[in-house]
C-alpha cells in the first residue's frame, strides 16, 4: 500500500468541494451585498436576510447530515469493494430527505412570527424576515435532495459534478437576484426582498436538475424504492442523528450571538450578519479540505490502510492552513473594500472594522476544526463529534459569551466566545486522533 496520497488526489476532490461548498454561502452573501444596497429601509432589510440566512443555514445543516451519513458508508463500502451494499439504501436516503423537508417547511413556515421573535427580531424587521423567509424555505425540498446527491458524488470521490452544480447555481442567484430586486426600467419594477428569494428558488431548481442528471447518468445508483429496507438504514440514521444534535448543539451557538447582537441594537445585528455570513463563507471555503478528508478517509478505513490515514490528515491540515493564510492575506489588504460592499451605513461599517480582525485571526484554528471534523466524519465517528460540539458549546462558547458580554464587549463578546468555541473543537479532535490512529501506522 502507498504510504501517502498524494496533493493531486486531494485536490482532485478538495477543490471542486470547495467551490461546490461555498454556493449556499454565496447565495447568501450575494443576498446581503445587494439588498444591503437598496435605498429602502437598507439597514433593515440587511437585518432580517442576515437573520433568515442564519436560520436557513442552521436548518439546513441540521438535516442535511444524511449528506455526511450516505457519503462515509458509500466512502467505506468503496474501498471495501462492496458497493452492490448500499444500492437500495441511496434511494431510501434521498426519499427520506424528501420527506423530512416538506414537513419541516410547513412546521416552519407557519411558525416563521415566533421563530424570528425568538431572535428579538420585531417591527419592520420582523415582517421583512417572515414575508423572505416563506419564499426561500420553499427551496427546503429541493436543497436537501441535492445535498443527499452531493453526498453520493463525494462518497465515490467525485466533487467535481457537485461543484458544476453549484457554480451553475450560484451564478443563476447572482444574476437573478440583481434583476428581480432592482428591476429593468421599463419592463417591471423592483420586488425587493422578494425578488431575492425568488432568484434563490430558482438557483437551488437548477441546482437539483444537474445532480439529478449526473445522478443518473455518471453513478450505479437509481431512484426506485424497494419496500424492504437495507440493513444500512438503521446505522445511517444513527449516524444521521449523532450529527443532528451535534449540528443542533453549533447552531445553538449561532443562534444566542444572533439572538444577543439583535438585542444591542440594529446596527449591531446588521453587523453581525455581515461577519457571520463571511465567516460562513471562509468555513465552506476551507471545508473543502475537510470534504477531502471525508471521502478519502472514509475509503482508506474501508480498506484498513491507516498509515495512509495518518499522513493525509498531516497533509490536508497543512493545505487547509495555508489557504487560511491566503484568505488573511487578502481580506487584510482588501480590509475596507470588503465592508463596503455589504452596506455604505457608517454606523454599521464602523461595528464591522471593529471586529471583522478577530474572525480573520480565528481562520486557522477553524481549518484544523474543520479538516478533523471531517475525517472524523468519513471514520463514521458521529458520536463523538456530537460529544465535542456539545462540549464546545455549553462549556465553552455561552459561558465565555456572558462573561464577556458582562463586560459589555458586544460584538467582541460575541467572536471572542466564537474563537475559544473553535479552539476547543480543533484541539479535541486533534488529541483523539493522535491517540486513536497515532499507535497504528
Amino acid at each position: 500500500m502507498a504510504s501517502k496520497v498524494s496533493l493531486k488526489d486531494i485536490n482532485k476532490i478538495a477543490i471542486p468541494a470547495i467551490i461546490a461548498g461555498i454556493a449556499e454561502p454565496l447565495i447568501s452573501l450575494t443576498d446581503i451585498a445587494i439588498i444591503g444596497n437598496v435605498d429602502l429601509n437598507p439597514v433593515e432589510a440587511l437585518a432580517a436576510v442576515g437573520l433568515v440566512g442564519s436560520f436557513l443555514s442552521a436548518i439546513i445543516w441540521i438535516l442535511a447530515q444524511t449528506k455526511t451519513a450516505i457519503s462515509a458508508l458509500v466512502s467505506q463500502h468503496l474501498g471495501a469493494k462492496r458497493l452492490n451494499a448500499v444500492k437500495t439504501l441511496v434511494p431510501q436516503t434521498i426519499a427520506l430527505n424528501f420527506l423530512l423537508s416538506l414537513f419541516i417547511y410547513a412546521v416552519t413556515a407557519l411558525l416563521a412570527e415566533y421563530i424570528f421573535k425568538l431572535y428579538q427580531a420585531e417591527g419592520l424587521i420582523l415582517d421583512y424576515a417572515k414575508s423572505y423567509y416563506r419564499i426561500r424555505a420553499l427551496g427546503f425540498p429541493l436543497t436537501l435532495v441535492t445535498f443527499a446527491i452531493f453526498g453520493v458524488f463525494r462518497g465515490l470521490q467525485n466533487t467535481a459534478w457537485a461543484m458544476r452544480c453549484s457554480l451553475t447555481g450560484g451564478a443563476v442567484n447572482v444574476v437573478l437576484t440583481y434583476l428581480l430586486v432592482y428591476g429593468i426600467d421599463g419592463v417591471f419594477d423592483g420586488l425587493h426582498l422578494t425578488g431575492a428569494a425568488i432568484a434563490s428558488l430558482c438557483a437551488q431548481l437548477v441546482m437539483l436538475i444537474m445532480a439529478l442528471y449526473y445522478f443518473f447518468k455518471k453513478t450505479p445508483f437509481h431512484l426506485k424504492l424497494s419496500f424492504k429496507i437495507n440493513p444500512l438504514l438503521k446505522p445511517l440514521i444513527n449516524m444521521s442523528l449523532n450529527l443532528f444534535l451535534r449540528t443542533l448543539s453549533l447552531n445553538v451557538a449561532i443562534y444566542v450571538a444572533n439572538a444577543y447582537a439583535t438585542g444591542y441594537g440594529n446596527n449591531y445585528i446588521a453587523a453581525q450578519s455581515i461577519l457571520m455570513n463571511i465567516w460562513l463563507f471562509f468555513s465552506f471555503f476551507i471545508d473543502g479540505f475537510a470534504n477531502a478528508g471525508n471521502a478519502i478517509g472514509g475509503k482508506l478505513l474501508g480498506e484498513k490502510n491507516y498509515k495512509s490515514l495518518w499522513y493525509l490528515s498531516i497533509d490536508i491540515s497543512k493545505y487547509a492552513i495555508l489557504v487560511a493564510g491566503i484568505l488573511i492575506v487578502v481580506c487584510t489588504v482588501l480590509y475596507e473594500p470588503i465592508g463596503l460592499i455589504f452596506n455604505k451605513d457608517k454606523d454599521v461599517l464602523n461595528l464591522f472594522y471593529q471586529v471583522f480582525w478577530v474572525v480573520l485571526l480565528m481562520q486557522p484554528v477553524n481549518a484544523l476544526a474543520f479538516v478533523f471534523d471531517g475525517i472524523f466524519k468519513g471514520l463514521g465517528e458521529a458520536k463523538f463529534l456530537r460529544n465535542i460540539l456539545l462540549i464546545a458549546t455549553f462549556l465553552g462558547f455561552i459561558p465565555t459569551l456572558l462573561l464577556t458580554d458582562y463586560f459589555e464587549l458586544k460584538l467582541y463578546a460575541i467572536w471572542i466566545a466564537f474563537f475559544i468555541w473553535m479552539l476547543i473543537r480543533s484541539l479535541t479532535l486533534i488529541f483523539k486522533f493522535r491517540l486513536s490512529y497515532l499507535n497504528r501506522i
